[in-house]
């Protein structure tokens, strides 16, 4: 009896082993290509490059390293505050239909935002994953569940990445829009060489360094600077991170990306602009990481500098990234805005914004809990 026990504990290990390397067995993959060859020639001749690395034009510092394992202990505590208090409100089937000439946005949650203007279709920085990490099995999990599938989504004339983040770029999201659209990527240099490991054919890449451009479907798209870092291992900023823009024949759209504040934003609002929205970062902020990350007052600011006509807040709400509550940078964003006279919308996920005629914030993050 003794040794049949001793053989069942042996089985029930091997599969418990072969279950966890069944779950990472695409871990290696998801931590992205090296740059070689042209593409890290091409990077080498950066102005952002230097000693093996892209540097910020505003130096800062991004979170140490020596405090990562108390910080992830930070997050494991107290963990109520900084979830949703009732369930998200998510907007399946949008009452505003797709503008056919003018602009309108639509947020599925983080980051991930589809802009249509002037009958184009750009998607920012998508992921569909339950969890913004190399592995399915760990990393901050979705708080909401993403309004629309991936073969739902509309036929897209371009997918836009700011940077390298697991939050921003997502291995299998990336894969099933390589199988289920045409459209292009257009990234930060380096940026391309995950792109290619994980099957995006070389003609569908587009690699640009800061105020490089390109035409896609008759718009223009603009590299433009950004205060942040990159990674997906130890090893940070192999490759370039930005924000963009994106200007047709009328309106003009400019997306941050992740960033902390910095006075580049009066010279691309300058070069650049002015902006009819602006997609500002508003969450996962925190006094460890100030230089890296804005708060919302900061992104109220970084529009105003941008002569942004109307603000949609993203990279909150979705993914617990930071210490502070998970209504805060909502109110704290609302607050300023009233204080500051800046048009400001706080959509649903999944809710569409016609941004010639958005509706004023009805504080629907406050009503969670009652």
């Amino acid at each position: 009896m003794a040794g049949n026990g001793r053989a069942g504990r042996l089985v029930a290990g091997g599969l418990a082993l072969a279950a966890v390397g069944w779950a990472l067995r695409d871990v290696p993959a998801a931590l992205g290509g090296g740059a070689a060859g042209e593409r890290l020639e091409r990077m080498r001749r950066s102005p952002r490059f230097r000693d093996g690395a892209f540097h910020n034009s505003v130096p800062g510092t991004a979170m140490p390293r020596g405090d990562l394992v108390k910080l992830l202990g930070e997050l494991l505590r107290d963990r109520d505050g900084r979830r949703p208090p009732g369930r998200v409100p998510v907007v399946g089937s949008p009452l505003v239909p797709p503008s056919e000439d003018g602009l309108s946005a639509l947020w599925y949650g983080h980051a991930t935002t589809l802009v249509e203007i002037e009958g184009r279709r750009v998607l920012f920085d998508p992921v569909w994953s339950e969890r913004c990490s190399p592995a399915p099995v760990g990393g901050p999990r979705r708080l909401h569940p993403m309004p629309a599938s991936l073969v739902g989504l509309p036929a897209l004339d371009a997918v836009v990445i700011s940077h390298d983040h697991y939050d921003h770029l997502d291995m299998a999201t990336v894969r099933a829009l390589t199988a289920l659209q045409r459209a292009p990527f257009l990234v930060p240099l380096g940026i391309g060489a995950h792109l290619e490991r994980w099957g995006v054919p070389g003609e569908r890449i587009v690699e640009l360094d800061w105020e490089e451009e390109t035409r896609v479907a008759g718009l223009r798209f603009v590299a433009t600077a950004a205060r942040h870092f990159s990674g997906r291992t130890l090893r940070r900023d192999t490759t370039l991170w930005g924000s963009w823009v994106v200007a047709g024949e009328r309106h003009r759209v400019f997306y941050a990306g992740d960033s902390g504040y910095f006075d580049g934003y009066a010279g691309i609002g300058a070069a650049h602009g002015p902006f009819d929205l602006t997609l500002m970062p508003v969450g996962a902020y925190s006094p460890n990481w100030p230089d890296i990350h804005m708060n919302p007052e900061e992104a109220v600011r970084a529009h105003l500098d941008l002569g942004g006509e109307l603000l949609l807040p993203v990279h909150w709400a979705s993914f617990t990234l930071a210490f502070h509550p998970w209504a805060e940078p909502a109110d704290r964003l609302w607050r300023e805005a009233k204080a500051r006279d800046v048009r400001v919308v706080v959509p649903r996920p999944g809710e569409r914004i016609d941004v010639g005629d958005a509706p004023a914030p009805d504080g629907w993050w406050e009503l969670l809990g009652g």
